[in-house]
């Protein structure tokens, strides 16, 4: 009896030395994983910044108006005048159109009692 006891003591010491094992390659396995996706997040936030940099230095004002000045027989883009812009009390909007099919009399509660002692 003794030996069977020893037998499957030995046995899940076997097991769980080997579960352990299996544990710490896969734990190290996934630390190696989140160092690549966190360099890979570091590696897109400073090609964002870099994107945003160039697209403010792209779209400068003095460098648009040039171009626009330089391209103005193809495009023919004119500055804006604040003559342009209108008010929001100019525009025009629709009318709703609210139909009520058959209008009903409402009367409060404290008229009903009143009517009815």
């Amino acid at each position: 009896m003794r030996v069977l006891i020893y037998m499957l003591t030995f046995a899940a010491v076997i097991g769980l030395g080997f579960w352990a094992y299996k544990e710490n390659y896969a734990t190290q396995q996934a630390l190696k994983d989140v160092s690549k996706l966190n360099s890979e997040i570091a590696d897109l936030r400073e090609a964002l910044s870099i994107q945003r940099a160039e697209w403010a230095y792209l779209n400068r004002p003095d460098r648009l108006r040039e171009l626009s000045t330089i391209n103005f027989d193809r495009l023919g883009l004119l500055p804006l005048e604040p003559e342009q812009f209108g008010m929001s009390s100019q525009i025009a909007y629709p009318a709703p159109e609210i139909e009520i099919p058959q209008p009903s009399e409402v009367t409060s509660v404290s008229n009903q009692e009143e009517q009815f002692p």
